[in-house]
């Protein structure tokens, strides 16, 4: 399986794990339990691309967090927590907008988001993504999560649209 300009210009959605995703997969705990992560700020400028020609934009999350919905709203995106099965979920969503899976995009990081590359035509991993992963993708950032891989994903969609509308 490999990447090419023509997937990437056919993406209708792009479905995204949170932790290790948007995330550089660290959690801050303070000492009355409050959660907080990090975030790369320049992830928002490209979601905001992605959204102004039409692609749709989701984060499927495994954990229930407060910090996720921040997030999430912050970037105005869809966010579904809780999600014990990802699979299932993104071929749910694709149903529901009419979205072959064929041209849905999953971007994850550990080996709870196999079954998600599984089901979707175009399976990314981060960078820093756990080994076990690459086999079922066809795209490893350049980028780590939390670390521009977010913003990475979304310029390569943008451009290959782009180049297809020239």
């Amino acid at each position: 399986m490999t990447l090419s300009a023509e997937s990437l210009s056919g993406v209708e959605l792009v479905a995204f794990d949170f932790d290790g995703v948007f995330t550089d997969n660290t959690v801050y705990v303070s000492q009355d339990g409050v959660e907080s992560v990090r975030c790369w700020r320049s992830d928002g400028l490209g979601l905001s691309r992605l959204r102004a020609l039409g692609v749709r934009l989701l984060i499927i999350s495994t954990e229930v967090n407060p910090v996720v919905t921040a997030r999430a709203n912050k970037l105005k995106l869809p966010c579904k927590q809780g999600v014990e099965d990802k699979a299932a979920e993104i071929l749910r969503t694709c149903q529901e907008l009419s979205v072959p899976p064929a041209r849905t995009m999953f971007v994850g990081n550990d080996i709870n988001d196999i079954p998600a590359f599984r089901a979707v035509g175009i399976p990314v991993a981060v960078a820093d993504a756990y080994p076990e992963v690459i086999p079922h993708v066809v795209y490893r950032t350049s980028r780590p999560g939390g670390q521009g891989a977010v913003r990475e994903v979304c310029d390569l969609i943008f451009h290959a649209k782009q180049d297809a509308q020239k």
